[in-house]
C-alpha cells in the first residue's frame, strides 16, 4: 500500500465528554497516520439523537485541537447520512437476510433466562421473530440480520487482518462462532433507523478508511463487521486494535469518569504536551 494511500479515522460519540481513553485513541490514529504520510479524518456518530448534545460535540472540537490534533474539513456527521444506511439495508432485505422484530428488551431477557438455565454462557438472541417476513415490518419493529441465511451468503470463512500489538495477524472466524457469539444482530433499531454495525461499515467504506483504529473492546466486532463489509460489497480494511487507558482499579475509562475528562485536564491548567507525553506520544 504506498504511503499516500493510508487513512484511518477518529469517530467519537457526542454523549458525553472525552477522556483519557479517547485522546489516546485519537492520538495513536493520528501517530500512525503521520508514520505512513497518510491521513487521519474525524468522524462524529451521532446516530443516537436522544443521547448526542451540542455541548459534547462541540466539546470533541475544543478538545482534539486542544491536543494538537487536525482533520480534514466537512467532518462526516452519521445524523446526515441516513439515506445511505437505508440503501445498505435495502440491499440486505433484498437479498433476503433481514426479518422485522417486536420483541422488547424485556420479552428478551425472559427468553434468554428461560433459554440459558444451565448453560455456562450468556446466549444470543434466540430468534423468536426469525419466521416473521419484511411484509409485516413496523415502525415499532426492529430490523434483525438473520445470521444462519447471512453466513450461507457469504460463502466463506470471514478473515481478517489485525495489525495492533495484541494479536498481529491473520484471523478466521468460523461460521459457528459468529453464530453463537453474535447471534441476529440488529441493523435498525426502532428509535435511530440504523445501527452502529451497519453504520459504522458503510462509513468506512464511503470515507475510503484503510486502516481501522479503535479501542480493544471492539475486537469482538470485528467480525461481524467483516461479514456486513462481504454481503455489502465493500472493501476490506485492516484493523488496529490499541490497548484501553483503565483506572486505579483496573476498569476501563467511561464517559462517567467526568475526573479524567480532557476538558478538566485543561481547566486545571494541563499542558497539552505533558498529556500527551502521559499517554507515551511525544
Amino acid at each position: 500500500m504506498p504511503p499516500e494511500a493510508y487513512r484511518t479515522r477518529f469517530a467519537p460519540s457526542p454523549t458525553g465528554y472525552l477522556h483519557l481513553g479517547h485522546a489516546y485513541s485519537a492520538l495513536t490514529a493520528a501517530h500512525r497516520a503521520a508514520e505512513r504520510g497518510g491521513t487521519m479524518l474525524l468522524r462524529i456518530e451521532d446516530i443516537d439523537t436522544a443521547r448526542c448534545k451540542p455541548e459534547f460535540e462541540a466539546a470533541i472540537f475544543e478538545d482534539l485541537a486542544w491536543l494538537g490534533l487536525r482533520w480534514e474539513e466537512p467532518v462526516m456527521r452519521q445524523s446526515a447520512r441516513r439515506t445511505a444506511y437505508d440503501s445498505a439495508l435495502e440491499r440486505l432485505v433484498a437479498m433476503g437476510l433481514c426479518y422485522p422484530c417486536c420483541c422488547t428488551r424485556r420479552e428478551i431477557r425472559a427468553a434468554l433466562s428461560a433459554h440459558q438455565e444451565g448453560a455456562d454462557r450468556p446466549p444470543t438472541y434466540p430468534g423468536t421473530c426469525r419466521q416473521r417476513p419484511m411484509a409485516e415490518a413496523g415502525p415499532d419493529d426492529a430490523i434483525r440480520l438473520d445470521m444462519g441465511r447471512a453466513l450461507a451468503a457469504a460463502g466463506t470463512s470471514l478473515h481478517f487482518t489485525e495489525t495492533g500489538p495484541a494479536r498481529p495477524g491473520e484471523h478466521v472466524v468460523s461460521a459457528a462462532q459468529l453464530a453463537e457469539e453474535h447471534g441476529d444482530i440488529i441493523l435498525a433499531r426502532r428509535d435511530i433507523g440504523t445501527s452502529y454495525h451497519l453504520a459504522v461499515v458503510v462509513d468506512d467504506a464511503a470515507q475510503a478508511i484503510t486502516e481501522i483504529v479503535r479501542g480493544g473492546d471492539l475486537f469482538d466486532s470485528t467480525p461481524v463487521h467483516r461479514l456486513l463489509q462481504v454481503l455489502l460489497g465493500l472493501p476490506r480494511p485492516t484493523y488496529y486494535h490499541h490497548r484501553l487507558i483503565r483506572d486505579d482499579s483496573g476498569r476501563r475509562l467511561a464517559k462517567r469518569d467526568d475526573a479524567r475528562a480532557i476538558r478538566r485536564y485543561r481547566a486545571d491548567g494541563e499542558a497539552p504536551a505533558r498529556l500527551r507525553a502521559g499517554l507515551g506520544f511525544a
